[in-house]
């Protein structure tokens, strides 16, 4: 290649280059900087520049990362001739953008004359992207410990306190054919009706906390398990419809198809004034649907003063996100409400039979 294309080709990648390029000479002055560079610095800093005036790095660097702090001066990279600067974290005041997190690279070019390059690349989406992720993992890490105590609760209530409550029912209903006078029987009587109440409460605190045929059977049997005790419990009829191509789904996944579709029949039961839910778990176009449906009192969204607290639609968005899924709410006053989840299938989960 021709040397005045190579430098053609150098020149234009100083000029449009996103990262920010300073020459510097052995005091830390800028001799000069590409447009990226120029973008980082105040106004009236280049406008000194400009004039004349001596502007060195120190007038917008404020530290960089050393392994004792996030932000130090000490042993500063334009003084200290020693260490290898030739990957750092460094942070600038910007123009119009405060402080900003910065990958440096600052290295010797001209050591005769001792001039230096400072090199820069914005690190603030990075940031952005490892912030979201630790969140997220942070979240789904909650949520998991939250499900698994659910699940260690449960299996404690049913196996071992429903159990003891349904032997002392057993031992109650013995001494009831034994002589005994009336005011006895009475009383035993009573304390059974007392015990076996208790036992329909542990059961189902035991099912509300993680519902065992979720663990064992998979989604379609835990609805209709739910949604069976709604009707006993409270009369609710709700019209379940599964179209289901695989038998199970990542546990992940099940766990939140579930609690969203709890959360939701529940807003409906406590807010909706409708005996009338329609619920529609299926596959379609490579994802896994749920459709909980009402025709009540509905609501209306983005709402200052919305009914309840407001965070049990945040917490199913939130459940969503884990999963990669997406939540639509649909209400309108007087007409109804729509929760719509759609979590994309690996080519794995969609349609695999177990």
């Amino acid at each position: 290649m021709p040397k005045t294309d190579m430098l053609h080709l150098l020149r234009k990648m100083y000029d449009n280059s996103i990262e920010a390029i300073f020459f510097v000479d052995a005091e830390g002055k800028i001799l000069h900087m590409n447009p990226a560079a120029e973008n980082i610095l105040d106004l009236d800093v280049i406008e000194q520049m400009h004039k004349g005036e001596t502007i060195t790095l120190c007038n917008s660097c404020a530290g960089y990362t050393s392994e004792e702090a996030m932000i130090s001066c000490m042993n500063c990279f334009l003084q200290n001739t020693k260490e290898e600067f030739s990957s750092f974290q460094v942070y600038l005041n910007t123009r119009g953008k405060g402080l900003v997190p910065y990958a440096a690279s600052f290295h010797m070019i001209d050591e005769p004359e001792g001039i230096r390059v400072f090199m820069l690349l914005n690190l603030t989406k990075q940031y952005r992207t490892q912030e979201r992720l630790y969140q997220t993992n942070m979240t789904k890490y909650v949520i998991k410990a939250q499900e698994d105590e659910r699940k260690r609760i449960s299996r404690e209530l049913h196996d071992s306190v429903a159990q003891e409550l349904l032997s002392s029912l057993v031992d109650l209903r013995v001494l009831k054919y034994m002589n005994a006078n009336e005011v006895v029987l009475n009383k035993l009587q009573q304390t059974e009706a007392s015990l076996t109440r208790l036992l329909d409460d542990i059961r189902r605190l035991a099912v509300e906390l993680r519902p065992a045929s979720l663990d064992d059977f998979g989604l379609e049997a835990a609805f209709r398990s739910h949604f069976k005790w709604l009707e006993k419990n409270y009369g609710l009829l709700i019209d379940f419809k599964a179209e289901l191509s695989a038998a199970r789904y990542s546990n992940e996944m099940e766990t939140v198809v579930y609690r969203i579709c709890q959360e939701a029949v529940l807003n409906a039961l406590k807010y909706a004034n409708t005996d009338d839910i329609q619920v529609r778990l299926f596959e379609e176009e490579g994802e896994l649907q749920l459709i909980v449906q009402d025709e009540g009192s509905g609501f209306q969204l983005n709402t200052r003063d919305p009914k309840g607290t407001g965070l049990g639609l945040f917490g199913m968005r939130e459940r969503a996100e884990l999963v990669q899924g997406q939540l639509n709410i649909l209400s309108e006053v007087g007409v109804g409400t729509t929760i719509h989840l759609r979590i994309p299938l690996s080519p794995k989960e969609g349609g695999e039979k177990e």
